[in-house]
């Protein structure tokens, strides 16, 4: 048996690595020492650092992943919104004050896009049916009901071109809150190369590489997921989250910002009774109706509640936020926990213009459901990047493209048959639905009806192309800016997601 060494056993290599300097002072013992322990400290952050990133990760891969997908304008940033109201009360509540300069963005782009098409016919523009500027537009195979090439001519008088000439400041506070708000003006446009309309739904069918198409320029501005336009207003609002220990270049921006909100806000409070006059005037409307621009169907609509809106101590409601518009390109990701359940949950919401789909396909690999929506108010409409492919169809080949794909088998999908609003509004108004979907035969043209008709044809596709037998199928008719119906639909929709998050 071999004798124990001492800790001052000169032959132990430990005791040689531990031992100190020989002739070491005590002035340079304490320093060294002090170094020790500095590089101690430095280790013990490390090592802290790095628990946490596994607990993080841990947490990540723990956390129930949902995709929001859909062709644009199905309503995704309006569910998103939804699923904070419902579930993050509180971040809700911090982000409300930055949401007002994006409602009177709304309102000031609606009144613009009415002076615009007021001044094409006040200078004798081409007829109503040649293209027009309006990004209020929605394609229509026949005039709309009412409509007849024996209207008589517009008479506009000098109110017009009053309200005309009082309403141009409104120029200016909308090209000010764009660059507060950081919103672009470049958007996806009508394609007019080939191109087989299944590969524009899916086209990570034929390979995740596919090129997106090129972009135009148009008239609906956007923010990038990415851009922090929120902590921008919420800085510059009167009791915005500012930030005391900014530099003096950062602090003087932010008044500059402010002062410039304060006066959009004065601008369009003080053309609050000009703008309620344009959009009641007789001659307006029946100049949108020759031209087809259909306001109350436009995402963002404000123009019924301008005196509220416009009032200088306006503060945004649920609802008002809910209903804004801001378009966003690329992906958002949004993490919450349902208080009720316990689960964590992230949601990602993908932009569903189609040249930016074959960016969805990466995001497949880890996702434990889909929250699909298709909009069916849109069964009479084109897709605004290929003028060429109905909206319905678009949302039935995507459908199809999801359901079949065999990287998503094991993802619940929820399917919400989104905008029943504005399809009741639509065929109240006498649009035939059987004109533009034969297939629906000679079924009662109501919403209702074409609810179901629709429910049950995504439900056999869901059923027909899925690789997994008797796949649950989760479908729900929905109007997203309906908070308090939506926020119920959201829990019923939840419900299968909480018990997979669990398992």
């Amino acid at each position: 048996m071999q004798p124990a060494r001492h800790a001052t056993d000169p032959d132990d290599p430990l005791s040689a690595a531990l031992a100190p300097p020989p002739g070491e002072t005590p002035g340079e013992r304490e320093d060294r020492l002090r170094r020790e322990d500095e590089a101690k400290r430095i280790s013990d952050e490390i090592d802290e650092r790095l628990r946490q990133d596994r607990a993080a990760w841990k947490r990540q891969s723990a956390a129930f992943k949902l995709l929001l997908l859909g062709q644009s304008e199905s309503g995704k940033s309006t569910t998103l919104k939804n699923f904070q109201l419902a579930f993050a009360p509180n971040a809700w509540q911090a982000e409300r004050a930055s949401w007002r300069a994006v409602i009177h963005l709304n309102l000031v782009r609606s009144i613009n896009s009415i002076l615009d098409v007021l001044s094409h016919e006040m200078a004798n523009a081409p007829h109503p049916s040649s293209p027009a500027t309006s990004p209020f537009l929605r394609p229509v195979a026949s005039p709309p009901t009412g409509a007849s090439q024996k209207d008589a001519p517009l008479r506009f008088t000098n109110t017009h071109a009053l309200l005309k000439l009082r309403l141009l400041p409104l120029r200016r506070v909308e090209a000010d809150l764009k660059a507060l708000i950081g919103a672009g003006t470049d958007e996806l446009a009508p394609d007019p190369t080939g191109g087989g309309a299944h590969q524009d739904a899916a086209p990570w069918l034929d390979g995740a590489g596919t090129p997106p198409r090129r972009r135009t320029r148009s008239d609906e501005f956007y923010v990038r997921s990415h851009a922090s336009w929120r902590d921008a207003l919420r800085a510059a609002v009167p009791g915005g989250r500012h930030q005391p220990q900014a530099g003096a270049d950062e602090g003087g921006a932010q008044q500059h910002a402010a002062a410039r909100l304060a006066d959009a806000a004065e601008i369009i409070a003080s053309c609050a009774e000009d703008m309620r006059a344009l959009w009641a005037d007789g001659v307006v409307r029946e100049t949108l109706r020759r031209r087809r621009v259909r306001m109350e169907q436009a995402p963002g609509f404000f123009l019924d509640d301008i005196e509220r809106i416009a009032a200088r101590n306006y503060e945004p409601s649920d609802d008002d936020i809910v209903r804004a518009r801001l378009r966003t390109l690329g992906v958002q990701e949004h993490k919450l926990v349902m208080e009720r359940t316990g689960v964590s949950l992230v949601l990602t919401r993908l932009s569903g213009a189609d040249g930016d789909r074959a960016a969805w396909f990466p995001y497949f690999d880890d996702a434990n459901a889909i929250l699909f929506l298709a909009p069916i108010s849109c069964f009479d409409e084109l897709l605004q990047e290929d003028r060429r492919v109905n909206r319905l169809e678009d949302s039935f080949l995507l459908w199809k493209a999801i359901v079949q794909s065999k990287l998503l088998a094991r993802c619940i999908i929820v399917l919400f048959l989104n905008k029943y609003d504005l399809l009741e509004k639509k065929l109240r108004g006498g649009t035939p639905v059987r004109k533009y979907l034969p297939s629906f035969g000679e079924r009662e043209n109501s919403a209702p009806v074409l609810a179901q008709y629709l429910h049950q044809k995504f439900k056999d596709q869901h059923r027909e192309y899925s690789p997994q037998p008797r796949r649950p199928f989760y479908g729900y008719v929905t109007t997203a800016i309906n908070t308090k119906a939506t926020t119920s639909t959201l829990a019923a929709g939840a419900s299968p997601l909480s018990h997979c998050g669990r398992g």
